[in-house]
């Protein structure tokens, strides 16, 4: 087995007190797999708002802004070779990261957006609503989605960032296409297996689909350890397709184990050997094949 790859992200999204969401679970996951984090926080909660009453505390806008100039002047800055972003508290935010990442583009030319468009929530036909402003949600599609290299919305957020439908797998892969990110990866969409829920890996001429069974009762977060996986993986080098493969495979096991032991969050802590290791089994569908495969995912089987 070779020695595993490293890079340096940089972190854009919430923190809370209590709890595994939004930079809790992305940073936890990337720093897990050995890469180092540089982090932004958009917003601080005690806890996830579903469990009740939770305070926000946001960054002034300004000084928002200047603190992400200070990151972008710095000589340290060359060594960032990753952004993700997650959750924004403010619209203002969205311009001064999308400068940012202009202005680390201009050093580090091969610089990877990975947007998290955290958003809103919905159904399997992907209707919901969204959970900020729609002013923040349109300077997101607007500003933002054009420099990112990969998307990750969930299933109502694909449908409302392109206005179109997204009930079925064709219309969510059809969905897809029509974002500015040349590489879509959309969850919580429609799966072939009953009782399922499906991944759609999309690029222009290409699209896979990855199910694996349904975990009833997930706890929050799952979307930002997702994301800080695939920026993990991606950073080790790995192919898009084996990439998200590792992360769903360690979400869905983490996911899982969190549920059994009955927990109201993520057991990213207790359960940890499973970003490394993930043994679940999950099914991968290259759309047009006749056939899905199923795999094991296991690091052995990839590195």
């Amino acid at each position: 087995m070779g020695e595993r790859r490293a890079s340096t992200v940089l972190v854009v999204s919430s923190e809370v007190g209590r709890g595994a969401i939004g930079a809790r679970a992305s940073v936890f996951a990337l720093e897990r797999l050995g890469h180092a984090v540089w982090l932004v926080p958009t917003v601080w909660l005690p806890w996830h708002p579903g469990h009740g009453v939770a305070s926000r505390l946001v960054p002034d806008a300004a000084g928002f802004a200047r603190a992400l100039a200070e990151i972008a002047e710095s000589p340290k800055a060359v060594e960032i070779d990753t952004v993700l972003t997650g959750y924004f508290a403010d619209l203002e935010q969205i311009e001064a990261v999308a400068r940012l990442v202009e202005r680390l583009r201009a050093g580090t030319p091969g610089l990877r957006l990975i947007v998290d468009p955290v958003l809103g929530d919905g159904d399997a036909m992907g209707r919901g609503r969204l959970y900020v402003a729609e002013p923040l949600a349109v300077a997101l599609r607007d500003r933002l989605l054009p420099l990112a290299d990969i998307a990750t919305p969930n299933l109502f957020e694909l449908g409302w960032l392109t206005g179109r439908p997204v009930g079925t797998t064709a219309e969510a892969i059809a969905a897809a296409r029509t974002l500015p990110a040349p590489i879509v990866v959309a969850t919580s969409a429609p799966a072939m297996m009953t009782r399922s829920i499906g991944t759609l890996l999309v690029t222009a001429d290409a699209a896979a689909q990855f199910e694996h069974p349904l975990v009833e009762g997930a706890p929050h977060g799952t979307g930002d350890l997702f994301a800080g996986l695939l920026a993990a993986r991606l950073g080790e080098g790995l192919s898009t397709e084996t990439a998200v493969g590792r992360a769903l495979t360690s979400v869905f096991e983490l996911v899982a184990r969190s549920v059994r032991a009955g927990g109201d969050e993520l057991a990213i802590a207790a359960e940890q050997d499973v970003l490394l290791h993930p043994l679940a089994q999950i099914s991968v569908r290259r759309i047009g094949e006749a056939r899905a495969r199923r795999a094991v995912v296991r690091p052995t089987a990839l590195e």
